[in-house]
């Protein structure tokens, strides 16, 4: 018989709507469990559930993953075949790359599960994504942190944790970045989309659940004031691009609509800027070499989620610039794409 951790952190899987009003509540999270052991099941399941936290994902904070790590490890994971965590959508992006970082040399499979709608709703998909994931256990299909999600009218996609962009605008439709999954369930049934037998995680590597406080997110849209941003608690900047991996560096509207005059401004105060997401390739637009130029870090070849919390663990966890570098540059937990299989 295979024996899961479940994890409740309340989410919209974890909720009810009463009044026109969704809310997490203490017990919507069990029911999950009471729905999924209703349905035929090929061989028993023994699940044990555990409720460290009960929030909506949009009030989390990285503090939450420090909570939620420890409440994991505390439990005799060796006796698991599986863990599964359930999550809120609106940040589930991020908490599936604090994870995947977090757990890179995790020898057993995590999953995170959400749902686009309350359980009672006739249009949720939280029991689909939920029999998806004990199934991936179940066939011990891969060890490490991933995600399996249900758009409307389509099959199941099981995301590679790190690689997981949060949900497309105005829809709650979630992809992987370059629209890559890991997998695909249907009928029981598993089909691998990627090979990832030559990957190998790096053991050696300890990590404190230390997730700096100090790391300033600007993402770029036309009429950028960055006079506006306070630096006096910031250790460093992570800096949104455009898709082509680009932002604005012309002076024809003022200074403080140009970002080398930004970059220009952190190295003076010691802090260091990071730009992400870019795609790593032969040619780079004229305004990307001057980026490059003013001794901004690219971050090559990672979604902007992931990028962002392997920096506040980065920052959290080391102090020398030289060790940030080469953990960022390291691939921790299949996050780079080059590493498509």
């Amino acid at each position: 018989m295979k024996k899961i951790l479940v994890v409740f952190t309340g989410g919209t899987i974890g909720s009810t709507a009463c009044d026109g009003v969704i809310n997490t509540t203490q017990q919507a999270g069990f029911k999950l469990i009471q729905l999924f052991q209703a349905l035929p099941q090929p061989e028993p399941i023994h699940f044990d559930c555990i409720q460290p936290l009960q929030l909506l994902s949009e009030n989390l904070h990285p503090s939450v993953w420090t909570t939620l790590i420890q409440a994991i490890e505390n439990q005799p994971l060796a006796s698991y075949d599986g863990i599964i965590v359930s999550h809120g959508t609106d940040t589930l992006a991020f908490t599936a790359a604090a994870l995947s970082f977090y757990f890179h040399a995790l020898e057993k499979p995590l999953l995170l599960v959400s749902s686009n709608y309350p359980l009672d709703h006739p249009q949720a998909n939280g029991l689909q994504n939920f029999s998806c994931a004990v199934e991936f256990i179940r066939q011990q299909k891969q060890n490490g942190v991933f995600v399996p999600y249900t758009n409307p009218n389509q099959i199941t996609q099981v995301h590679i944790g790190s690689r997981l962009a949060s949900s497309l605008q105005l829809s709650g439709d979630f992809i992987s970045v370059q629209s890559k999954s890991y997998l695909t369930f249907q009928d029981g049934e598993f089909k691998d989309l990627q090979d990832l037998s030559g990957f190998k995680n790096l053991k050696g590597l300890r990590l404190k659940a230390d997730f700096s406080k100090r790391i300033l997110l600007i993402k770029p849209y036309p009429g950028l004031d960055y006079s506006v941003f306070d630096l006096s608690n910031v250790d460093a900047v992570l800096h949104d691009l455009y898709h082509s991996g680009t932002a604005c560096t012309s002076k024809e509207w003022g200074e403080n609509h140009h970002l080398i005059s930004f970059l220009e401004r952190c190295k003076t105060l010691g802090i260091h800027c990071y730009l992400a997401p870019a795609l790593k390739t032969q040619d780079l637009y004229a305004s990307r070499c001057e980026l490059e130029n003013q001794g901004a870090i690219t971050l090559w070849n990672m979604s902007l989620e992931a990028a962002y919390v392997k920096l506040l663990l980065a920052h959290g966890n080391f102090k020398q610039l030289e060790k940030i570098i080469e953990f960022m540059s390291a691939d921790i937990a299949l996050e780079h794409l080059e590493n498509n299989r």
